[in-house]
This record gives structure tokens, C-alpha cells and sequence, in this order.
């Protein structure tokens, strides 16, 4: 079991700053060890300065299930701090709620309902935001809950590797719930008002906003005091990661299929005005199609090719140890099941199925980034990646490849996109390397196919 002497002096650093700021954030880069940080913090604003005495951890849904519970299994210096994890059925939450512990866990999505539920006689006077940047945007229900209740928090972290994955836009709801509004200012309105300007717009509706010049610089001053950010390879040697695309040439008449499939696709945007909406569900087609199957309007799958299958299955078979593969569609999920049935492949659905993976039990094991996109440890089972398809998203694609790439990985991680020739995947990718993941960049993408058939 790890001890208090097994911490870096970076997360050394780190406690002091939680204890030197009642709100903060951690920009902590993925592998840092966020979690057992913040525990070691809470422990010693507990139980040795006896500043707290009820803490609350945010945090998405399979973190809260597992991360926070196996950090205190894993570290002598906190196994005492009790844990009541606030999941399930409404009863079976309430019940959470009321058994003795120290801190409590809850999913995102069920923070309005306990803020609902304890209305302004809210018990916890240190709240934990593990993945602040779920908290971006300042018109959801989770955002409005925790806001109504922040003057009864003494305390509040925030935990995240990604805090602007969109831009400067995202930084201000997450500073309002540390400092409520002291250095970015009371309401969204203001600071889009004193930092930005209006970029992409119809009418009185605007799509995007411009950061001003010189915009950024005085951000980072003013958030620099309660905001400590860390770069992995700055402290942690990491093994070598290793990205290798695998070109996947479809048939010629799969190919055929695909060019009049995106040429249909895509005329029918070119009288319209492209939005986030359009783009993404033409990304969407274009993806599946590559991928081998699509769903038509009633969410029936139509099977298309399955050069993709054919090389995934040659990856697993050579790697001769074990797998972990990324989809994105369910549709991909069911066919490499069956596809795979020889490796007994497995979902990642529970707690057990990360403690099965890390122990070597598992040769094949299926993820969809968004649920396995944050915090969980699973460097021990394995250390080869495959993207079945890749997502637009650059920030599930980092937390996703972190899993194994990650402190207490042992070997290279070697990571392979499968990628259809002359599709959609390819610009997925060049948009990825070029870190050019944000809703403007997809409509670009989406302008430039449409002049690709039209011009």
C-alpha cells in the first residue's frame, strides 16, 4: 500500500494550495494524481486543523463509482476517511446520505436534485468539483444548483486537466463557483462584455465569441492566484507513447458506396445554414459509415463493410496481450462483440470490470471514451489502445488515451486509430493533431465538403 511519502513534491505543492485558498482550482494534467491530492488535503483540513467536517465530491458518474473509493482503499495515510457513496435509486441515495461519513460522492447529474433537497440547510461546507470543466456552461441545472447554495461552502476545489477545452468562454462559470464572481466578474454578460466580442451571428443570435486582443494574458493574471496548473511531462517521466494510424482501404465498390453516401449527405446542407447541430450530425454519418454500419432515422442499423473488423481483429490477434478499444457508436460496440466472441471481450460497465482489467483477466476490453473519459486508473491491465473511430472531440480523446498513459504505467503505450482511406476519418484526424476540435472548426470542415461537391 502507498504512503504519504510516496507523494510527489508537486502534489506537495498542490495540498498547500488548497490549504492556502478556500476556493481554487487544480489544472492538474491528466496522471497527476488530482484524486489522492485532494484526499490528502481533506484529510489534513479534517483532522488536523479541523477546518471542515463534511465535505461533498462532484464528479462523473464512473469516477464516483470508483476512483474516489479505490484512492482510499490504495493509501495508508487516508484509509481512514469514510465514504458514502450517494448513487443509485432516489431511496438508495437518501440512505447514502445519511449514514456517518466523512466525505460523500455524488454523480454531476444528481446535483440539482441535493440542492433541491436540502434547499439553504445545505450540510457540507467543503464541496470537490472533479472534472471543473463539466461545469462550463453557465445556463445548465448543475451549474444554477451549486451557485444557489456557494455562500454556505466554505471550501471548493476544483479538479480538472481541460479547464477551456472550447475556449476562454468556458473559464467563467467554473471561476464563479471558486470565488463567486470576484475575478471574472458577477455575470456571464460582463465578461463576455470586458473580454470578448461577437464572432459568428444571426441577428441578435450569436454562435460564437472572439476573445479581444490581449484577452488571455489578463484572464490567466486574473484567475493566476487561486488557479495552479501543471503539465505532465514538466514533472512525471512518463514511458513513450506511440501513436500509429492504420490505414484502412475499403473495397472498390465499399469505397464507391462511401463517395455517393457523403455526396447525398452533403447536398442536402448546401441550401442551409450550417450550425453545431448540422455539422455534427453529418460528422456523425460520415463516421459511422467509415466505421462499417449507419442508423437510419428510425435507429436501425444498416450494415455497410467490415474492413474495419478485418484489421481490428488482426490488431487484437498480433498484440498477443491485452486490449483496450474505443468506439463511439453502439452499433460498433455490438459488432466487435461478435467479431471478437473469441477473446471473451468485455464492456467496461462496472467497478469490477476495471478491478478484472487491472489484474489481467481481461484480454479485450470495450469503452466508450465519454464514460471511461475521466479519472479511472487502468494503467495496470494493459498498455495498447485501439480507436475503432476517433472521436471529433479532442478532450475525450486525451482523458480517453490517459487511462494507460498515466502514472504507474511500466511500458510504451501504443496507440493505433484505425483509419478509413478517403473518409471522414481522415479529417477527424488532421483535426486532432492540429488541436482544432471546437464547434467552429467542425462547420468549417463541414463548408469545405460542401464546396468540395458544388464548385
Amino acid at each position: 500500500m502507498l504512503s504519504e511519502k510516496n507523494l510527489h513534491n508537486y502534489q506537495k505543492q498542490a495540498i498547500q494550495h488548497i490549504f492556502d485558498h478556500p476556493g481554487c482550482a487544480l489544472f492538474l494534467d491528466l496522471g497527476l494524481g488530482k484524486t489522492i491530492t485532494t484526499l490528502t488535503a481533506i484529510d489534513r483540513l479534517m483532522y488536523d486543523s479541523f477546518e471542515i467536517c463534511r465535505v461533498l465530491v462532484v464528479a462523473p458518474k464512473r469516477v464516483a463509482e470508483d476512483t474516489w473509493m479505490n484512492e482510499v482503499k490504495n493509501w495508508e495515510h487516508v484509509k481512514h476517511l469514510r465514504l458514502s457513496l450517494v448513487l443509485g435509486t432516489e431511496k438508495q441515495r437518501k440512505e447514502a446520505l445519511h449514514r456517518a461519513a466523512d466525505i460523500y460522492v455524488i454523480n454531476r447529474e444528481n446535483v440539482a436534485w441535493l440542492v433541491s433537497m436540502y434547499g439553504s440547510a445545505f450540510p457540507f461546507d467543503m464541496v470537490v468539483i472533479d472534472e471543473l470543466s463539466s461545469f462550463k456552461n453557465h445556463a445548465s441545472q448543475r451549474f444554477k444548483a451549486l451557485r444557489m447554495v456557494r455562500t454556505k461552502v466554505k471550501r471548493v476545489v476544483g479538479l480538472t486537466g481541460t479547464p477551456s477545452p472550447n475556449g476562454l468562454i468556458d473559464l467563467w462559470s467554473q471561476l464563479y463557483l471558486l470565488d463567486m464572481g470576484e475575478r471574472l466578474g458577477r455575470s456571464i454578460g460582463s465578461y463576455r462584455n470586458r473580454y470578448f466580442r461577437p464572432g459568428r451571428s444571426n441577428g441578435y443570435v450569436v454562435y460564437e465569441y472572439k476573445a479581444n486582443t490581449g484577452s488571455e494574458q489578463e484572464i490567466y493574471e486574473k484567475i493566476s492566484d487561486i488557479c495552479i496548473s501543471m503539465k505532465a511531462e514538466d514533472y512525471l517521466e512518463l514511458p513513450d507513447k506511440i501513436v500509429r494510424d492504420i490505414p484502412v482501404h475499403l473495397s472498390a465498390e465499399a469505397q464507391r458506396k462511401y463517395d455517393e453516401f457523403e455526396k447525398e449527405q452533403v447536398l442536402q446542407l448546401q441550401d442551409t445554414e450550417i450550425t453545431a447541430v448540422n455539422a455534427a450530425a453529418l460528422t456523425n454519418k460520415l463516421l459511422q459509415y467509415a466505421s462499417g454500419a449507419v442508423y437510419d432515422a428510425d435507429r436501425n442499423v444498416h450494415h455497410v463493410h467490415d474492413e474495419k473488423l478485418d484489421m481490428l481483429e488482426e490488431i487484437v490477434e498480433a498484440a498477443n496481450s491485452p486490449v483496450l478499444i474505443f468506439y463511439n457508436y453502439k452499433h460498433e460496440l455490438s459488432r466487435m462483440m461478435k467479431r471478437l466472441k473469441e477473446y471473451n471481450p468485455r464492456q467496461l460497465d462496472t467497478g469490477q470490470d476495471i478491478e478484472d482489467w487491472n489484474e489481467g483477466k481481461i484480454q479485450v476490453l470495450l469503452a466508450h471514451p465519454a464514460s471511461a473519459g475521466h479519472g479511472l486508473n487502468l494503467q495496470k491491465g494493459g498498455n495498447n489502445i485501439v480507436w475503432f473511430s476517433t472521436p471529433w472531440s479532442l478532450e475525450l480523446y486525451l482523458q480517453a488515451n490517459a487511462r494507460l498513459h498515466r502514472q504507474g504505467q511500466t511500458r510504451p503505450v501504443m496507440i493505433f486509430r484505425l483509419v478509413a482511406h478517403n473518409t471522414h476519418d481522415q479529417r477527424v484526424i488532421q483535426a486532432i493533431e492540429n488541436k482544432n476540435t471546437g464547434q467552429e472548426a467542425l462547420m468549417q470542415a463541414t463548408k469545405a465538403l460542401i464546396d468540395k461537391y458544388i464548385n
